[in-house]
């Protein structure tokens, strides 16, 4: 079974998703992304995918989001592709890709939807959030 992670090892969701990934039992593919960003066809599947819209996966904070002015409606799909091309950063991570499914796991926790074990155990975020509780509830 192949599960994908495009990773941020700096970004606190993308740790945690990753630590819940491992604690399912699985060891994924990990992509950091900002060192080897998708291809776009790679990128505008990973899109589909998910259902949304290149949109949908854009990253403001921490970006040059403002400063390209990506926030106007007049850029088309295709357009912000181009810009996540050329700025990698500007795509949201981690996005997850396994045989149930690919989401951008924001919160972290979402990847536990499409894990095939999401039975993972007591599970609490780097920042102290308890996620699964210690009699193996998920806490929302």
């Amino acid at each position: 079974m192949t599960i994908t992670i495009y990773h941020n090892p700096n970004c606190g969701t993308s740790r945690n998703t990753l630590a819940m990934i491992r604690q399912s039992g699985e060891e994924p593919e990990i992509i950091e992304y900002l060192k080897t960003p998708p291809s776009r066809e790679r990128l505008v599947e990973l899109i589909a995918a998910m259902g949304g819209t290149p949109r949908d996966l854009l990253r403001e904070k921490g970006t040059p989001y403002r400063d390209l002015g990506l926030g106007d409606p007049k850029w088309s799909d295709d357009e912000l592709i181009d810009f996540m091309m050329a700025h990698p950063i500007l795509i949201n991570r981690p996005i997850v890709a396994t045989p149930l499914g690919t989401r951008l796991c924001r919160p972290s926790e979402v990847v536990l939807d499409i894990l095939p074990n999401p039975d993972i155990g007591p599970f609490t975020k780097d920042d102290g959030e308890v996620v699964i509780d210690a009699e193996g509830r998920r806490v929302r």
